[in-house]
Protein backbone atom coordinates (compact mmCIF):
# COMPACT_ATOMS: atom_id res chain seq x y z
CA UNK A 1 0.00 0.00 0.00
CA UNK A 2 0.95 3.41 -0.46
CA UNK A 3 1.67 5.82 2.39
CA UNK A 4 -1.02 8.14 1.67
CA UNK A 5 -4.51 7.68 3.80
CA UNK A 6 -8.22 8.39 1.73
CA UNK A 7 -10.60 8.87 4.77
CA UNK A 8 -14.32 8.04 3.64
CA UNK A 9 -16.57 10.32 5.75
CA UNK A 10 -20.13 8.11 5.68
CA UNK A 11 -20.80 4.04 4.87
CA UNK A 12 -23.78 4.34 2.71
CA UNK A 13 -23.73 2.81 -0.67
CA UNK A 14 -21.54 5.63 -2.10
CA UNK A 15 -18.54 5.58 0.94
CA UNK A 16 -18.55 1.14 0.48
CA UNK A 17 -18.51 1.23 -3.07
CA UNK A 18 -15.92 4.46 -2.93
CA UNK A 19 -13.68 2.81 0.08
CA UNK A 20 -13.48 -0.48 -2.23
CA UNK A 21 -12.55 1.37 -5.33
CA UNK A 22 -9.57 2.91 -3.13
CA UNK A 23 -8.45 -0.25 -1.49
CA UNK A 24 -8.65 -1.60 -5.01
CA UNK A 25 -6.10 1.28 -6.29
CA UNK A 26 -3.31 0.92 -3.49
CA UNK A 27 -4.58 3.14 -0.87
CA UNK A 28 -4.18 2.83 2.65
CA UNK A 29 -8.29 3.70 3.77
CA UNK A 30 -10.31 4.29 6.68
CA UNK A 31 -14.13 4.58 6.81
CA UNK A 32 -16.23 6.77 9.46
CA UNK A 33 -19.41 6.41 10.89
CA UNK A 34 -20.97 6.91 13.93
CA UNK A 35 -21.27 3.15 14.68
CA UNK A 36 -17.77 2.46 13.16
CA UNK A 37 -19.11 -0.69 11.73
CA UNK A 38 -16.02 -2.49 9.75
CA UNK A 39 -18.26 -2.51 6.25
CA UNK A 40 -15.16 -2.97 3.62
CA UNK A 41 -12.70 -5.66 4.68
CA UNK A 42 -8.82 -3.97 4.67
CA UNK A 43 -10.29 -0.77 5.51
CA UNK A 44 -9.36 0.69 9.24
CA UNK A 45 -13.16 1.30 10.57
CA UNK A 46 -13.55 4.25 13.22
CA UNK A 47 -16.57 5.27 15.00
CA UNK A 48 -17.22 9.79 14.95
CA UNK A 49 -20.32 11.35 14.45
CA UNK A 50 -18.97 14.59 12.21
CA UNK A 51 -21.43 16.52 13.74
CA UNK A 52 -18.60 17.32 16.86
CA UNK A 53 -15.88 19.02 15.79
CA UNK A 54 -13.73 17.18 17.98
CA UNK A 55 -14.66 13.77 16.75
CA UNK A 56 -14.36 15.00 13.29
CA UNK A 57 -11.10 16.51 13.68
CA UNK A 58 -9.88 12.77 15.57
CA UNK A 59 -11.70 10.76 12.62
CA UNK A 60 -9.67 12.31 9.63
CA UNK A 61 -6.38 13.09 11.66
CA UNK A 62 -3.17 11.67 9.13
CA UNK A 63 -5.56 12.13 5.94
CA UNK A 64 -4.25 13.05 2.57
CA UNK A 65 -7.30 12.95 1.31
CA UNK A 66 -11.09 13.39 2.87
CA UNK A 67 -14.05 12.04 0.49
CA UNK A 68 -17.09 13.73 2.20
CA UNK A 69 -19.94 11.01 1.62
CA UNK A 70 -22.13 11.97 4.09
CA UNK A 71 -25.53 12.75 3.73
CA UNK A 72 -29.08 12.98 6.43
CA UNK A 73 -32.92 12.02 6.02
CA UNK A 74 -34.68 14.74 3.43
CA UNK A 75 -36.78 16.04 6.23
CA UNK A 76 -33.18 17.06 8.29
CA UNK A 77 -30.99 18.21 5.22
CA UNK A 78 -31.68 21.97 5.41
CA UNK A 79 -30.71 22.30 8.86
CA UNK A 80 -28.05 19.63 9.22
CA UNK A 81 -26.00 19.47 6.10
CA UNK A 82 -24.27 23.02 6.62
CA UNK A 83 -23.28 21.75 10.20
CA UNK A 84 -21.67 18.93 8.67
CA UNK A 85 -19.95 21.29 5.97
CA UNK A 86 -18.40 23.02 8.59
CA UNK A 87 -17.36 20.63 11.03
CA UNK A 88 -15.76 18.36 7.89
CA UNK A 89 -13.97 21.83 6.05
CA UNK A 90 -12.62 22.16 10.06
CA UNK A 91 -11.60 19.10 10.45
CA UNK A 92 -9.78 18.76 7.32
CA UNK A 93 -8.32 22.04 7.18
CA UNK A 94 -6.64 20.43 11.07
CA UNK A 95 -5.67 17.53 9.15
CA UNK A 96 -4.35 19.61 6.16
CA UNK A 97 -6.04 17.34 3.79
CA UNK A 98 -7.80 17.79 0.36
CA UNK A 99 -11.55 17.29 -0.02
CA UNK A 100 -13.43 15.31 -2.62
CA UNK A 101 -17.25 16.53 -1.66
CA UNK A 102 -20.16 13.99 -3.25
CA UNK A 103 -22.68 15.75 -4.61
CA UNK A 104 -26.34 15.85 -6.54
CA UNK A 105 -27.59 17.79 -9.50
CA UNK A 106 -30.26 19.87 -6.85
CA UNK A 107 -28.27 23.04 -7.13
CA UNK A 108 -29.40 23.31 -11.35
CA UNK A 109 -33.12 23.28 -10.43
CA UNK A 110 -35.92 22.37 -13.24
CA UNK A 111 -33.96 21.84 -16.96
CA UNK A 112 -36.53 22.39 -18.98
CA UNK A 113 -35.13 19.56 -20.63
CA UNK A 114 -31.96 20.76 -21.49
CA UNK A 115 -28.98 18.26 -20.94
CA UNK A 116 -26.95 19.54 -17.60
CA UNK A 117 -23.40 20.14 -18.26
CA UNK A 118 -20.87 21.55 -16.04
CA UNK A 119 -21.50 25.17 -17.08
CA UNK A 120 -24.97 24.73 -16.33
CA UNK A 121 -26.77 27.79 -14.55
CA UNK A 122 -26.87 26.90 -10.79
CA UNK A 123 -31.48 27.97 -10.39
CA UNK A 124 -32.59 25.64 -7.78
CA UNK A 125 -36.42 26.36 -6.69
CA UNK A 126 -36.20 24.20 -4.06
CA UNK A 127 -34.94 24.61 -0.08
CA UNK A 128 -33.02 21.65 -0.81
CA UNK A 129 -31.46 22.62 -3.89
CA UNK A 130 -30.82 25.84 -2.67
CA UNK A 131 -29.61 25.03 0.32
CA UNK A 132 -26.82 22.11 -1.62
CA UNK A 133 -25.97 25.51 -3.91
CA UNK A 134 -24.76 27.70 -1.21
CA UNK A 135 -22.88 24.58 0.12
CA UNK A 136 -21.31 24.40 -2.93
CA UNK A 137 -20.30 28.07 -3.44
CA UNK A 138 -18.78 27.97 0.25
CA UNK A 139 -16.22 24.56 -0.79
CA UNK A 140 -15.43 26.47 -3.66
CA UNK A 141 -14.60 29.60 -2.38
CA UNK A 142 -12.91 27.70 0.13
CA UNK A 143 -8.93 27.77 0.77
CA UNK A 144 -8.45 23.72 1.05
CA UNK A 145 -8.04 22.08 -2.22
CA UNK A 146 -11.62 20.69 -2.81
CA UNK A 147 -13.43 19.35 -5.98
CA UNK A 148 -16.88 18.37 -6.23
CA UNK A 149 -18.39 14.95 -8.10
CA UNK A 150 -22.20 15.53 -9.20
CA UNK A 151 -23.97 12.34 -9.59
CA UNK A 152 -27.31 11.58 -11.04
CA UNK A 153 -30.20 9.06 -9.17
CA UNK A 154 -27.85 6.39 -8.39
CA UNK A 155 -28.33 2.58 -9.23
CA UNK A 156 -26.82 -0.81 -8.15
CA UNK A 157 -25.78 -3.05 -5.92
CA UNK A 158 -26.42 -2.04 -2.22
CA UNK A 159 -28.84 1.26 -3.82
CA UNK A 160 -31.83 0.67 -1.60
CA UNK A 161 -32.86 4.80 -1.38
CA UNK A 162 -33.43 5.64 -5.27
CA UNK A 163 -36.17 6.12 -7.47
CA UNK A 164 -33.90 3.10 -8.87
CA UNK A 165 -34.05 0.59 -5.71
CA UNK A 166 -35.77 -1.23 -3.38
CA UNK A 167 -39.21 0.36 -4.88
CA UNK A 168 -37.88 -1.25 -8.16
CA UNK A 169 -35.76 -4.45 -8.29
CA UNK A 170 -37.25 -6.88 -5.47
CA UNK A 171 -40.92 -6.69 -7.56
CA UNK A 172 -39.02 -7.24 -10.51
CA UNK A 173 -37.77 -10.01 -9.40
CA UNK A 174 -40.52 -11.54 -7.63
CA UNK A 175 -43.48 -10.54 -10.08
CA UNK A 176 -44.75 -7.45 -7.80
CA UNK A 177 -45.48 -3.87 -8.40
CA UNK A 178 -42.59 -1.74 -9.83
CA UNK A 179 -43.13 1.82 -8.70
CA UNK A 180 -42.00 4.54 -11.74
CA UNK A 181 -42.02 7.99 -11.06
CA UNK A 182 -43.53 10.90 -13.45
CA UNK A 183 -43.35 10.71 -16.65
CA UNK A 184 -42.01 7.45 -17.91
CA UNK A 185 -41.56 8.07 -21.57
CA UNK A 186 -39.23 11.20 -20.26
CA UNK A 187 -34.91 10.86 -20.38
CA UNK A 188 -34.16 10.33 -16.92
CA UNK A 189 -30.01 9.90 -16.38
CA UNK A 190 -28.99 7.60 -13.68
CA UNK A 191 -25.26 7.47 -12.20
CA UNK A 192 -24.15 3.52 -11.74
CA UNK A 193 -22.87 3.38 -8.01
CA UNK A 194 -19.58 2.02 -9.26
CA UNK A 195 -19.09 4.69 -11.55
CA UNK A 196 -19.47 7.15 -8.63
CA UNK A 197 -16.84 5.46 -7.04
CA UNK A 198 -14.21 5.32 -9.43
CA UNK A 199 -15.33 8.59 -10.29
CA UNK A 200 -14.69 10.03 -7.37
CA UNK A 201 -11.04 8.63 -6.74
CA UNK A 202 -10.13 9.35 -9.77
CA UNK A 203 -10.82 12.80 -9.02
CA UNK A 204 -8.82 12.24 -5.82
CA UNK A 205 -5.86 11.50 -7.76
CA UNK A 206 -6.06 13.79 -10.42
CA UNK A 207 -3.25 16.76 -10.54
CA UNK A 208 -4.16 20.31 -9.48
CA UNK A 209 -5.95 21.70 -12.28
CA UNK A 210 -8.84 19.29 -11.98
CA UNK A 211 -9.25 20.49 -8.17
CA UNK A 212 -11.23 23.67 -7.43
CA UNK A 213 -14.29 22.85 -9.42
CA UNK A 214 -17.23 20.42 -10.42
CA UNK A 215 -17.22 17.56 -12.14
CA UNK A 216 -19.84 15.27 -13.46
CA UNK A 217 -19.02 11.60 -12.54
CA UNK A 218 -19.50 9.06 -15.93
CA UNK A 219 -23.20 8.26 -16.24
CA UNK A 220 -24.52 6.41 -19.59
CA UNK A 221 -27.44 8.50 -22.01
CA UNK A 222 -30.07 9.00 -19.97
CA UNK A 223 -33.07 6.25 -21.02
CA UNK A 224 -36.60 6.81 -20.38
CA UNK A 225 -38.38 4.82 -17.44
CA UNK A 226 -39.83 2.60 -19.79
CA UNK A 227 -36.74 2.11 -21.42
CA UNK A 228 -35.21 1.04 -18.00
CA UNK A 229 -38.45 -1.33 -17.04
CA UNK A 230 -38.21 -3.42 -20.40
CA UNK A 231 -34.50 -4.06 -19.73
CA UNK A 232 -34.86 -5.23 -16.02
CA UNK A 233 -37.86 -7.61 -17.54
CA UNK A 234 -35.55 -9.08 -19.99
CA UNK A 235 -32.56 -9.79 -17.33
CA UNK A 236 -35.50 -10.64 -14.71
CA UNK A 237 -37.07 -13.46 -17.20
CA UNK A 238 -40.46 -11.72 -14.76
CA UNK A 239 -43.00 -10.70 -15.40
CA UNK A 240 -44.08 -7.82 -13.12
CA UNK A 241 -46.72 -4.78 -13.40
CA UNK A 242 -45.73 -1.08 -12.94
CA UNK A 243 -47.67 1.73 -10.73
CA UNK A 244 -46.71 5.32 -11.75
CA UNK A 245 -46.71 8.02 -9.57
CA UNK A 246 -47.58 11.46 -10.99
CA UNK A 247 -47.04 13.23 -8.16
CA UNK A 248 -45.39 12.94 -4.73
CA UNK A 249 -47.30 10.41 -3.09
CA UNK A 250 -46.63 7.82 -0.19
CA UNK A 251 -46.11 4.30 -1.47
CA UNK A 252 -44.49 1.56 -0.45
CA UNK A 253 -40.86 1.90 0.97
CA UNK A 254 -41.22 6.05 0.12
CA UNK A 255 -43.48 7.47 3.31
CA UNK A 256 -45.66 10.21 3.88
CA UNK A 257 -42.46 12.18 5.49
CA UNK A 258 -40.05 11.35 2.49
CA UNK A 259 -42.60 11.85 0.04
CA UNK A 260 -43.46 15.11 1.40
CA UNK A 261 -40.33 16.50 1.63
CA UNK A 262 -39.45 14.75 -1.79
CA UNK A 263 -42.19 16.88 -3.47
CA UNK A 264 -40.02 20.09 -4.36
CA UNK A 265 -37.71 17.66 -6.47
CA UNK A 266 -40.44 15.73 -8.01
CA UNK A 267 -39.66 18.03 -11.06
CA UNK A 268 -36.49 15.73 -11.81
CA UNK A 269 -39.87 13.14 -13.22
CA UNK A 270 -41.94 15.73 -14.98
CA UNK A 271 -39.14 16.82 -17.22
CA UNK A 272 -36.38 15.01 -18.57
CA UNK A 273 -33.50 15.42 -16.64
CA UNK A 274 -30.16 14.78 -19.17
CA UNK A 275 -26.63 15.08 -17.13
CA UNK A 276 -23.70 14.98 -19.82
CA UNK A 277 -20.68 13.33 -18.48
CA UNK A 278 -18.44 14.07 -21.54
CA UNK A 279 -16.07 17.14 -20.07
CA UNK A 280 -15.46 13.98 -17.60
CA UNK A 281 -14.91 11.31 -19.77
CA UNK A 282 -12.88 13.39 -22.34
CA UNK A 283 -10.41 14.43 -19.25
CA UNK A 284 -9.26 11.02 -17.83
CA UNK A 285 -10.22 8.69 -20.93
CA UNK A 286 -12.91 6.72 -19.36
CA UNK A 287 -16.79 5.25 -19.90
CA UNK A 288 -19.38 4.64 -18.01
CA UNK A 289 -21.23 1.59 -17.25
CA UNK A 290 -22.71 0.59 -20.13
CA UNK A 291 -26.36 0.55 -18.56
CA UNK A 292 -27.15 -3.23 -19.42
CA UNK A 293 -24.10 -3.91 -17.45
CA UNK A 294 -25.20 -1.91 -14.66
CA UNK A 295 -28.61 -3.17 -14.44
CA UNK A 296 -27.09 -6.96 -14.76
CA UNK A 297 -24.93 -5.94 -11.62
CA UNK A 298 -27.46 -4.31 -10.41
CA UNK A 299 -30.50 -7.47 -10.70
CA UNK A 300 -27.84 -10.24 -9.28
CA UNK A 301 -27.02 -7.62 -6.10
CA UNK A 302 -30.51 -7.69 -5.06
CA UNK A 303 -31.31 -11.35 -6.39
CA UNK A 304 -29.10 -12.44 -3.76
CA UNK A 305 -30.07 -9.58 -1.04
CA UNK A 306 -33.51 -11.30 -1.13
CA UNK A 307 -31.81 -14.73 -0.92
CA UNK A 308 -30.31 -13.69 2.33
Amino acid sequence: MTADLHVVLGTGPAGTTLAEELLRRGHSVRTVDRAGRQVVPGAEAVAADVLDPAAARAAVAGATVVHHCVNVGYEHQVEVMPRVQRTVLDAVAAAGARLVVLDTLYPYGPSHGEALTEQSPWLATSRKGRMRAQLDEAYLASELPVVLGRAADFYGPRVLNSSLGAATFPAALTGGTVLALGDRAAAHSVTYIGDVASGLATLAEAGDEAWGRVWHLPTAPAPSTDEVLDRIRTLTGAAFDVHTLSGAEPWGPFDATFMAEYEELFYQHTEPQIMDSSAFEREFSTAPTPLDDGLAATVAWYRAWLAS
